[in-house]
């Protein structure tokens, strides 16, 4: 028995020492705390979503989730050869030209109307706060914080690793203008060095004008927070962006629910709608979109045109690595719903119309 308690009381100190490394973030307090307090949004000392949001569907459990990823592990999370890629140079883009790069998953810069944009950025090849662990496909890591150039707007939807990536956001530190996040989340960007004057926290249904014609909505999403064992002390979001001469939905993680009709009925239509399409499962179905749903999210945005992004990077569900994406392209096809699907550094259009080829057909 004393051996068995020595055990796990060392087991505990250690995972308490390790959890306060810097890249774990901090939970917010004083001044902000006092600022969380106030949402609508806060209650019992976590945020809540606007529906009642079971982390598991009906009937799952943690034990059934875990004996399905150990012993009944789908061989196809991950293509079993390097993904194709491009590498478009972002410090050589036209001024003058409104365009968007995909770096895989959901991290992404885009180019509107003069402004340069980041959204999400994962750059250092893992997803987890353990490096040998979620690590990014073959092939799918094109850019790294080098690559990308100074930038006006960081955008962060909500502080999980496959969004929010310490050692990205340390290295990007001195090219980023502002951030926009929800409430909570720049306690992280703090404690990373981040001049809190440079960092705009916002709840759902605020507004933030950014000058020149840029107009953010901070809008809501289905999900939850969190880098350690305490979660819902930030607030997760997405954001309605108005440009002088565009409007882009900016979706982070979510399940499906009514507000993406709010939204679209509020800030739409949008010219562009990014949202999430894999790392789903019905068994966690509140908080992700299944590929189906994308679809009627983006109609329920009333979407002109749909980015489907949270695939093509790291295996973080049992689905096939391109399941997400074929889904999503026949139902795309089946409701005519324009779909983009660049390659990974491919140069995609935030106004003109045009094809992209089924890159993904050629991966094993």
């Amino acid at each position: 028995m004393l051996i068995a308690f020595s055990f796990l009381a060392l087991l505990a100190l250690a995972v308490t020492l390790y959890v306060r490394q810097p890249k774990f973030g901090k939970i917010p307090s004083g001044k902000r705390l006092a600022q969380i307090k106030n949402s609508p949004r806060y209650s019992g000392g976590k945020f809540q979503n606007l529906s009642h949001t079971p982390d598991l569907t009906d009937g799952a459990t943690v034990g059934s989730i875990l004996w399905e990823m150990l012993f009944r592990r789908n061989k196809r999370t991950q293509p079993t050869g390097p993904l194709p890629s491009m590498k478009t140079n972002l410090f050589a883009l036209d001024p003058a030209e409104n365009a968007l790069v995909w770096f895989g998953h959901s991290s992404y810069f885009m180019q509107a109307d003069g402004k340069k944009i980041l959204v999400d950025p994962v750059l250092s090849g893992t997803a987890s706060p353990i490096g040998a662990s979620a690590r990014s496909f073959t092939g799918s890591d094109v850019y790294r914080p080098h690559d990308i150039p100074e930038v006006d707007f960081l955008f962060i939807s909500h502080d999980h690793w496959d969004h929010v990536d310490y050692k990205t956001l340390r290295r990007l530190r001195p090219k980023v203008n502002k951030v926009i996040c929800g409430l909570g989340t720049g306690a992280h960007l703090e404690s990373w060095g981040y001049d809190p004057a440079r960092i705009i926290e916002k709840d759902w249904h605020e507004q933030v004008i950014l000058g020149e014609g840029f107009v953010v909505d901070v809008c809501p999403a289905r999900h939850f927070s969190g880098r350690g064992f305490v979660r819902n002390k930030a607030l997760w979001v997405s954001f309605a962006l108005t440009t002088p001469s565009l409007k882009i939905f900016i979706g982070g993680d979510s399940g499906y629910d009514a507000h993406f009709a709010a939204i679209g009925a509020e800030h739409g239509p949008f010219d562009l709608a990014i949202l999430e399409c894999g790392q789903y499962s019905r068994n966690w179905k509140y908080i992700h979109l299944m590929p189906e749903e994308v679809v009627q999210a983006a109609q329920d945005l009333r979407a002109k045109r749909l980015l489907a992004v949270h695939w093509g990077k790291f295996a973080l569900a049992n689905h096939d690595w391109d399941d997400p994406i074929i889904r999503v392209a026949a139902e795309s096809e089946r409701r005519g719903m324009p779909l983009l699907h660049p390659l990974i550094g491919e140069k995609a259009s935030l106004e003109e119309r045009r094809a992209f080829g089924r890159w993904w057909e050629g991966v094993r």
